[in-house]
């Protein structure tokens, strides 16, 4: 079970939108994050990391977003993939999907030899 967030989502959210707007403004820039940590009660080095990781999801900022690392977890967590699963760079889909398509040489991938492996790696 995870720890209790100390702040509500609200505020997060809030307060990461006012930093980004101050930050873009080149007159409010300079200690933005700590002028609206303080208006708001928040730690400064909380709202720091939750401007981070809002820019590195919007690309503003290298980095990897959220949804990379969560998708990067899940896969470290799996012991193995079964073969319903494949992944790909938009997302999920089916083996059956796949298993079903020609192969380049015009086999059926779903006789012997059009047989289709996938190998991933841990590194």
């Amino acid at each position: 079970m995870p720890a209790p967030k100390k702040y509500p989502d609200e505020l997060r959210e809030r307060a990461t939108r006012l930093a980004v707007e101050a930050r873009r403004d080149p007159a409010s820039a300079v200690g933005a994050i700590r002028r609206i940590a303080d208006q708001l009660g928040i730690h400064p080095e909380a709202l720091r990391g939750w401007v981070k990781k809002a820019e590195i999801d919007a690309g503003d900022r290298p980095g990897t977003t959220s949804s990379a690392g969560a998708l990067r977890s899940r896969l470290k967590a799996a012991p193995t993939m079964t073969s319903t699963t494949i992944i790909d760079a938009q997302g999920f889909a089916t083996a059956h999907e796949v298993l079903s398509t020609r192969s380049p040489s015009g086999e059926s991938a779903d006789s012997p030899d059009g047989l289709l492996v996938l190998r991933l790696s841990n590194s």
